[in-house]
């Protein structure tokens, strides 16, 4: 059943409230026909494609439209302006709050995230693509101005830094041998620690990728970047005791997702984070976010505890600007200033004096 747009701002007084000033001189910017969206974003995507976009762009620019179009029909609207879009980024941050889900899917075992809220960095991102989009449309012609300029990009502030524990840590991978696919799940977890990649990194990674004897792996990055990560000794032995089994080409996913082991379909970024998120109540863990990121906060706080420089640790993680590393080195410090207010050799001798 199609739901209404009554249950959203849609009459001039709500354009008053939502945007300022009278109703009289309030001015919508022309609205586009979703048949206009339909073909200008297959003409996007086309474009991205000639441009050699990587494919975890295009599949994010392929899901935004999809899930804007289906936000335009659910809530019967014929076209797509100001207002609708208004609409559309409000419902990407409450959507959670309908026993349907954000996009009708909540009964899907596969998408446990339906009904959950989402990041700020999550609806920023949204915002980033519909504006590209539109300017696009600009380019090509197609309209005259974009209705996205008018919509101020929403406040996404970083994520609060919080790794895993050592402790955690153990605790996960002992969770991970209890699995229903023990090898690849103590595979994927020490992976995770032991070179911070992101998700879709990991889950990109095909067997012609790793070089096992060698310690290290060429993942590709934000931006189609290729980059060189490396791991010890125990990743090493853990990746082989996981491949020894299976006979794959060098172009066979290095993970390979539950149903994957059989047919050589590869893991998914939602299908890891799914996987970490069971890891997590496996093993108790209820304070610390259990997600594929945590373990890239674990390695780069862990790397400078050990003694690693903020440069290296750049390169490593693939970030293109230094204050997003800066924020570890941060961490760092402030955890090691409270480890020596715990353990302070004076301290600790002069307590031993007095007892």
């Amino acid at each position: 059943m199609r739901k209404t747009a009554s249950s959203f701002l849609t009459s001039e007084k709500s354009a008053e409230l939502l945007f300022g000033g009278s109703s009289s001189s309030f001015r919508v910017s022309p609205a586009i026909p979703i048949d206009e969206i339909k073909y200008a974003a297959d003409g996007w995507l086309l474009d991205g494609d000639i441009r050699q976009h990587s494919h975890r762009t295009l599949e994010a620019r392929r899901a935004l439209l999809g899930k804007l179009l289906w936000f335009l029909e659910e809530y019967g609207h014929s076209t797509c302006g100001l207002l609708q879009l208004r609409q559309f980024i409000g419902h990407i941050s409450r959507g959670h709050e309908d026993p349907a889900g954000r996009w009708g899917d909540a009964a899907d075992p596969n998408k446990p995230r339906a009904t959950k809220p989402v990041r700020p960095r999550t609806v920023q991102t949204y915002h980033g693509h519909l504006r590209t989009f539109f300017r696009w449309m600009i380019a090509e012609g197609m309209i005259p101005s974009s209705p996205m300029e008018t919509i101020a990009a929403p406040v996404a502030r970083p994520d609060q830094i919080q790794p895993f524990t050592d402790a955690q840590v153990a605790a996960l991978t002992r969770a991970a041998g209890k699995s229903l696919h023990p090898k690849r799940d103590i595979a994927i977890v020490t992976f995770l620690m032991d070179t911070g990649v992101r998700a879709g990194e990991l889950c990109g990674l095909k067997m012609k990728d790793v070089d096992i004897p060698g310690k290290r792996a060429t993942v590709l990055g934000k931006g189609n970047k290729h980059r060189t990560v490396f791991f010890g000794k125990t990743t090493a032995k853990v990746l082989w005791v996981y491949l020894r089994e299976g006979d794959r080409n060098p172009d066979s996913p290095l993970f390979q997702s539950d149903r994957g082991i059989h047919t050589s379909g590869a893991l998914t970024t939602s299908g890891l984070r799914q996987l970490i998120e069971r890891l997590g109540k496996v093993a108790n863990i209820e304070v610390t976010r259990c997600s594929p990121h945590t373990f890239r906060h674990y390695f780069a706080v862990t790397f400078l505890r050990n003694g690693g420089d903020v440069f290296g640790l750049q390169q490593l993680l693939g970030h293109t600007d230094i204050a997003m590393t800066q924020r570890y080195v941060a961490y760092a410090r402030s955890d090691i200033e409270r480890q020596h207010r715990a353990f302070s050799p004076a301290d600790r001798l002069s307590h031993e004096r007095r007892r």
